[in-house]
C-alpha cells in the first residue's frame, strides 16, 4: 500500500463519520455513515436500513469521504475511498467496535445495516492555513 494510502487510513481512524455517495436509478445521493477501518485497509460502514440506500450501494462502485473540516484545525484533510460496496454481516467483535447505534433516524428506531468497501482508489487532500470560519449573524 503506498504511503499516502497508509496516511489516509490513519486519518480515517481519527473521525468516526463520513459520507457515502453513489447513484440510484441514475440519480446521485449521499448519506452520512459511521465507519471502521479494518485491519486489511478496507472500510466497513454502518447506516440506517430504513433509508434503503444499502440496496443501491450493494455491488455498486461508491465514493466514501471523511474529513476534519469542521474541527477548527488550521490544517484540514479530506480522504476519499472509491471502490465496490457489499452488504455484509459483521462479526460480533466488529459490531462492538462501532459502539452504540443512534437511537433514531428521521424519527424511527435506527436499524443498522453494514457494508464493506474494497478500495480501488484512495485520494488524500490537505488544505493548509485554512482561515477561521465565522458564522454570519443577522442584526
Amino acid at each position: 500500500m503506498p504511503t499516502d494510502n497508509f496516511r489516509a487510513v490513519e486519518l480515517l481512524g481519527r473521525t468516526p463519520y463520513g459520507r457515502v455517495s453513489a447513484s440510484r436509478r441514475a440519480l446521485p445521493f449521499t448519506t452520512v455513515t459511521r465507519h471502521l477501518v479494518l485491519d486489511d485497509g478496507r472500510l466497513m460502514l454502518r447506516l440506517h436500513r430504513g433509508y434503503d440506500y444499502h440496496q443501491a450501494l450493494d455491488g455498486s462502485v461508491v465514493a466514501y469521504e471523511a474529513d476534519n473540516i469542521n474541527s477548527g484545525a488550521p490544517d484540514t484533510w479530506s480522504v476519499q475511498f472509491t471502490g465496490t460496496a457489499r452488504v455484509v454481516d459483521p462479526t460480533p467483535a466488529e459490531r462492538a467496535l462501532f459502539g452504540p447505534t443512534p437511537r433514531l433516524a428521521d424519527g424511527v428506531p435506527f436499524n443498522p445495516v453494514f457494508l464493506r468497501i474494497e478500495p480501488e482508489f484512495v485520494t488524500l487532500h490537505h488544505l493548509t492555513d485554512v482561515p477561521a470560519f465565522r458564522h454570519a449573524h443577522s442584526a
